[in-house]
């Protein structure tokens, strides 16, 4: 698990700059979230061993462990699924943090801890509710929307249903399509899921084996209202946009493009293909950016204007998801902005003694006597010469504080992301 940070609004130069533990394929990240906020934010990855850890992203210190006492082995039943939902701290030592979990036969759990400052001191509350979400099939994806009430799943075998998380049952399930001209079924399997709208649960976008985008909506029928096809490889990422109707759908092939949801409508595909499957994309809260991640182990950041590409950073390891800590800045401008406006000033005043100590040490010319020819205008032009020697000084200063200022003005805010592998 790397921190990648880049900086910039456009994310110029992105460099790793944190790296927690080794790459090992038992600990590999299968899932992440994270509640990134300015104080004390948290980091939950789920891993193939079968552990939960809640990290601190700044840091990477580990602020809980969580293991299941189960028979079933972690290779059998990996976790899929994961989310961290959004909580606000009560106390000044203690932190309540709830944490959903979904594995791969359906296995549900949503737990609730007291993360204190030592791993030791943190314990679980009574607060613990465990479901199936499915009675046959494997799950491959489950979604939390923008309200934390209400969650969506599928997978191979398993058709897209809405869970209500807070009475923990199932609400709505979608509808198998009818056979096609040919007389043929294409079976249910559903590799990725999204809500449409953070604000709203009934909006889903599903990506499928059989390289199918489909739109849901609970509100009209359980049939999609929906569906077109992209290119010829299984979708495998699929993620909302900040306007409501924009999604950002990458496939096996390392294709990634965006659709316009209310017509179906193909946008554009992104400029650089990828040499991988994409596993994650991840669309930036604040700037216009969004990051994938896949199997070709670089983490690259996409204008979601222009569809280019800004940078790329290669990470040596298969990568699984990649999260934007949007909380993040960076703290060197700040701490130092003081000291920047002292060297400002103190340049100023350098600037004014060389231009004072030039003005003295100015060659002084010896003036010709007058001849009898030269008519009086001749001293005028004489001390027309040295006010122009002078005003040439007073521009050049005037450039050089220009060129200072612009120099102490040229930083920019840092983004940091995530990847986990």
């Amino acid at each position: 698990m790397a921190v990648v940070e880049a900086r910039g609004k456009q994310g110029d130069v992105p460099k790793v700059v944190k790296q927690w533990g080794e790459p090992e394929s038992r600990n590999c990240v299968l899932a992440a979230s994270i509640d990134s906020r300015k104080r004390d934010p948290m980091l939950a990855v789920a891993r193939k061993c079968g552990k939960i850890e809640l990290l601190n992203p700044v840091t990477g210190d580990t602020r809980v462990v969580i293991s299941d006492a189960s028979d079933t082995k972690p290779e059998d039943d990996p976790i899929i699924g994961l989310h961290l939902f959004r909580r606000e701290r009560t106390e000044e030592r203690s932190r309540s943090c709830t944490l959903l979990s979904c594995s791969t036969k359906g296995n549900a759990v949503i737990r609730s801890f007291e993360v204190m400052d030592s791993p030791e001191d943190s314990v679980p509350t009574s607060s613990t509710s465990k479901w199936n979400v499915c009675a046959a099939g494997s799950v491959l994806c489950c979604k939390v929307d923008g309200s934390e009430n209400y969650a969506v799943v599928g997978g191979k075998g398993v058709e897209i249903n809405i869970w209500d998380l807070d009475k923990c049952n199932k609400f709505w399930t979608a509808k198998a399509p009818p056979k096609n001209n040919l007389g043929i079924f294409t079976p249910t399997w559903f590799t990725s899921a999204t809500f449409l709208r953070k604000d709203d649960h009934r909006k889903i976008v599903a990506g499928t084996n059989s390289h199918q985008v489909r739109l849901y909506d609970i509100s009209a029928q359980r049939k999609p209202v929906l569906s077109f096809d992209f290119r010829e490889t299984p979708i495998k990422a699929v993620t909302e946009d900040l306007d409501g109707y924009t999604v950002y759908v990458g496939n096996g092939s390392g294709d990634l493009a965006s659709f316009d949801m209310r017509t179906g409508k193909l946008l554009g595909c992104f400029l650089g293909k990828c040499s991988g499957s994409i596993r994650y994309i991840s669309r930036h809260p604040d700037f216009p950016m969004i990051a994938s991640c896949g199997l070709d182990s670089y983490v690259r950041l996409w204008d979601v204007k222009s569809r280019q590409l800004l940078s790329a950073v290669f990470l040596k390891q298969h990568l699984n998801s990649v999260l934007f800590d949007s909380a993040f800045a960076d703290e060197e401008p700040v701490q130092n902005a003081r000291d920047v406006l002292e060297n400002e000033a103190q340049r100023q005043r350098v600037d004014e003694n060389q231009f004072e100590d030039e003005e003295e040490t100015l060659p002084v010319k010896r003036k010709k006597k007058k001849k009898k020819t030269r008519k009086e205008g001749g001293d005028q032009k004489t001390s027309g010469k040295e006010n122009d020697g002078i005003e040439k000084l007073n521009r050049k200063k005037k450039i050089k504080r220009a060129k200072t200022l612009a120099d102490d003005d040229a930083w920019l805010p840092e983004m940091a992301c995530s990847p986990c592998s």
